[in-house]
């Protein structure tokens, strides 16, 4: 695998070092396995061996370990690898009465440590638990937490011809993933991955002694409805431990299958459009652009646009990084693709006297390693970074502008830094805010500040001017994206403990109204509700409201 974007988008280990790993992706194997029951309780499950229980000493032990970034590891006195609900039941109950803390991972895919953190005793790995199947019972597909979103993408589209509008890595669990609100390259045309989220199995800690499995699902009479709404953006490892997402879009009807999600694209058109970062990219022609782009998304990022269809990625290297490149994709089949698309480049790129190159491809859909993302999995060297992320309502004022620019050109010694925008909006922005735990609906843009590096020994220099960039580029609301007429808070699937941190948050407002705004009172009651001991906690988890 190499570092160059192909022809129609970046490579994981590219994006990773040059815009940032959350949005690479692609289809990884896996099959259709059947799953599920009707019912307010969940199933019980034939025992099995029993999780595999690895303490220090095991030569298995390091290796599960670290997740995704290398910042952090842990120090727990076990890993458990749970393979079934009741695994998970068994290590939440000793959990509980042992008052050892307890964390559960899926992928791995935390940008901090909420998995990694030295006061975690017991690491719930749930990585066997994989399986994507129909449930006729409840006429949903049923997703354990373990899979990865390559493999679901995979079952849905070779079992049924259907998918889900989640997101880019093949790599990242759906477990944390699906709770956080998860979006993705088919998120402008058919919504969050949440807004089809019909049902979660989860295993709670709501009594002393013991835990137990609780189903809930949207359904309006569903007595456990609230903890249903608290995994639609709430994020994972707050309430419980999911062992089970049912998916069915909301205005499915019948009992077929493949008309109860989305229909899967058969083939992928991919764009790129290079712009050098040579002496043309003067401070004008930058600022420019990066203003073009957010334009062309606050004209075309409303429910039912025809252009909802087109998902655009801007990746803005640091001068000297790489070239600034905008990716675009779309199903093949969207009518009028090309001339949208080229009404995009065009748009994107008019007033800056700089010429892109344009290249594109359609291939079938798994073939496309770059769909619904870019490419495969990291290497074993570019796995320590930080990132930090905000909504944009609207394009960047020009002092922000102007501020991107001088800390993408200042020379610091950075060598994988840079600015990621997203497309947003489209039918996500068709949901009312507190219809889910997502409650930033009228954003049209996410953007994200990453730097990517390999040596411990250069921690100090990259997390610095990361911080820095994201602290100037806020100045006028104390360091962070303060909801307004501009920015409107971050994205929980993408955390960052300096935002809880006063040291470079000096806005005011707390950490959890930029990530759920007037949602957070209604997520600290189910919290009080479904886990009043407090066992499931990490450094940006929702606390139980105070008793009045």
């Amino acid at each position: 695998m190499t570092d160059r974007p192909g022809p129609y988008g970046p490579n994981r280990r590219g994006l990773l070092a040059s815009a940032g790993a959350l949005l690479a992706g692609g289809a990884a194997s896996g099959l259709p396995g059947a799953a599920g029951s009707a019912g307010g309780a969940a199933p019980a499950q034939a025992p099995g061996r029993g999780a595999a229980v690895i303490r220090r000493g095991d030569p298995r032990y390091a290796s599960l370990l670290r997740g995704d970034n290398f910042r952090f590891a842990g120090d727990p006195d076990e890993i458990r690898v749970a393979a079934t609900t009741e695994d998970v039941v068994r290590a939440v109950t000793e959990a509980l009465r042992s008052g050892r803390r307890i964390a559960p991972r899926s992928g791995g895919h935390c940008f901090e440590d909420f998995t990694a953190d030295p006061g975690v005793r017991l690491l719930l790995d749930l990585s066997p638990m994989d399986a994507v199947g129909y449930d006729p019972e409840r006429r949903a597909f049923a997703v354990r937490p373990g899979a990865t979103l390559g493999r679901v993408y995979r079952a849905l589209f070779t079992g049924w011809g259907v998918t889900v509008p989640a997101g880019a890595c093949p790599e990242v669990g759906a477990g944390g993933h699906f709770a956080g609100g998860g979006y993705g390259p088919l998120s402008r045309r058919y919504g969050s991955v949440v807004d089809h989220l019909h049902g979660v199995e989860v295993v709670v800690a709501d009594r002393a002694d013991r835990a137990r499995t609780v189903v809930a699902t949207r359904e309006p009479d569903d007595p456990h409805r609230d903890l249903w709404w608290a995994h639609t953006g709430g994020g994972g490892g707050n309430f419980g431990v999911v062992t089970r997402y049912w998916l069915r879009s909301p205005d499915a009807t019948g009992d077929d299958p493949s008309r109860l999600l989305p229909p899967s694209p058969r083939e992928l058109k991919g764009y790129q459009a290079v712009w050098a970062w040579d002496e043309r990219m003067t401070e004008q022609a930058f600022t420019t652009l990066l203003r073009n782009f957010g334009t062309w998304h606050e004209r075309h990022s409303e429910p039912g646009s025809p252009y909802a269809g087109l998902y655009a990625i801007l990746s803005v290297a640091r001068r000297g990084g790489g070239p600034i490149t905008m990716f675009v994709q779309a199903d093949a089949a969207v009518p009028d693709l090309d001339r949208m698309v080229a009404e995009l480049v065009s748009a994107v790129g008019a007033g800056t006297g700089v010429e892109p190159a344009v290249d594109h491809r359609t291939v079938p859909w798994l073939h496309a390693l770059t769909w619904p993302g870019a490419g495969a999995a990291g290497d074993m060297f570019s796995r320590r970074y930080k990132l930090k992320a905000a909504y944009l309502r609207r394009s960047y004022t020009d002092a922000q502008l102007t501020t991107a620019y001088s800390w993408l050109t200042d020379g610091a010694a950075v060598s994988h830094g840079g600015l990621l925008f997203v497309g947003y909006g489209g039918q996500v922005n068709a949901v009312a805010p507190g219809a889910t735990a997502t409650a930033q609906r009228d954003a049209v843009m996410k953007v994200v500040y990453q730097t990517v590096w390999t040596d411990e020994r250069e921690d100090a220099a990259n997390l610095a001017w990361v911080r820095g960039f994201y602290r100037a580029m806020y100045a006028d609301t104390g360091g962070v994206p303060v909801p307004g007429e501009v920015s409107d808070g971050s994205y929980i699937n993408y955390p960052d403990a300096d935002l809880a941190d006063p040291a470079w948050n000096r806005s005011g407002v707390p950490w959890h109204t930029l990530y759920y705004k007037d949602g957070y009172p209604r997520l600290q009651a189910v919290k009080a509700r479904w886990d009043p001991y407090g066992l499931f906690r990490h450094t940006l988890s929702v606390e139980p409201r105070p008793a009045p």
